[in-house]
């Protein structure tokens, strides 16, 4: 009798899936698509992009007859012909400037302590407040400061109780918000094994914090304070209520003054010819002020970490 040899059973390939039939119009459906998808990308770059040759052709006027030199002046007085807007240059700069040395500290130490230190209740709670203070119109700061703040600065600190202090206080709370949300999640989006490597080799938490947590986050950082800068540059009913308003140098912090922005409010409803097309060459200005700021601190930024070993930010 002949063995019984038995076989062994392997197990072949898979039987294949039934495809079901392609669609013909697949590729044309991904085109059209990603063009949407571009064209919505490219909105903000079409707007700002009309928007600059919306300025420029409504101040081509204030140019051409008035000049760079008069425009450039210290000089305003537009029944003589003078349309100088160093005053209101200088009244911008010196309110944006108290605004980021007055809120930024505050908002990043807000960052920092909702991430590192803060309970949970603690986080809700703060962060519930934040949203609530950014969503308040700037019309309700700017009268709470009229009301509240200028009678305190006149109190204290003598004179009319208006002036850059005043409105750089308003701005300050204005911009906490957007620095410290924005600031939050930067350090928030730092991988934890970036800080629990640091904690294991003997690090303390603020030094952890010092120099690993915060430069990984600092161009989101970065990125905070320039959003903070630009809405300080660009808040007008706010400041005006707090400022003076006076066309003239600010003597000291709590001197009535004109900001771009202000002046651009008050007059642009009654003006004509040059008057109204210097009034967009104001507009002009403030748009380029704020193009250039932020690639200054970009470039200022990106030489900093280039500069630092690993990108570590030493306080």
């Amino acid at each position: 009798m002949k063995p019984h040899l038995k076989r062994e059973e392997k197990a072949g390939p898979p039987a294949p899936v039934a495809a079901g039939p392609a669609d013909p119009l697949r590729g044309q459906k991904e085109t059209v698509v990603r063009w949407v998808l571009r064209l919505c990308a490219l909105v903000s770059v079409l707007g700002l992009f009309l928007m600059v040759i919306f300025l420029f052709r409504e101040s081509l006027p204030a140019w051409r007859e008035a000049g760079a030199a008069n425009i450039f002046s210290s000089e305003w007085s537009p029944d003589k012909g003078k349309y100088g807007i160093l005053i209101f240059l200088v009244g911008t700069m010196a309110v944006s400037t108290g605004s980021l040395i007055i809120g930024a500290p505050l908002a990043l130490g807000t960052a920092v302590y909702l991430h590192a230190y803060a309970k949970p209740s603690w986080k809700r709670f703060i962060g519930r407040g934040l949203e609530v203070l950014a969503g308040v119109p700037s019309i309700i700061l700017g009268w709470l400061g009229f009301t509240t703040l200028v009678p305190l600065v006149r109190r204290f600190a003598g004179g009319t109780g208006m002036g850059i202090l005043p409105a750089s206080i308003v701005l300050a709370v204005m911009i906490l918000p957007t620095i410290a949300t924005i600031a939050r999640d930067s350090l928030e989006a730092v991988p934890k094994a970036f800080a629990e490597a640091s904690l294991s080799m003997g690090a303390t938490r603020w030094q952890t914090l010092r120099r690993v947590t915060i430069p990984a986050a600092w161009p989101g950082i970065l990125a905070a304070v320039i959003l903070g800068l630009g809405r300080a540059l660009g808040e007008t009913m706010a400041v005006a209520m707090v400022i003076g308003p006076a066309t003239a140098f600010p003597k000291n912090l709590i001197t009535p003054t004109h900001t771009l922005t202000t002046k651009i409010m008050l007059e642009m409803g009654e003006s004509t010819g040059v008057h109204r097309s210097s009034l967009f060459a104001m507009a002009l200005i403030l748009l380029a002020l704020s193009m250039f700021l932020i690639w200054l601190v970009r470039r200022l930024s990106a030489k900093t970490i280039k500069g630092t070993s690993g990108g570590a930010f030493y306080c």
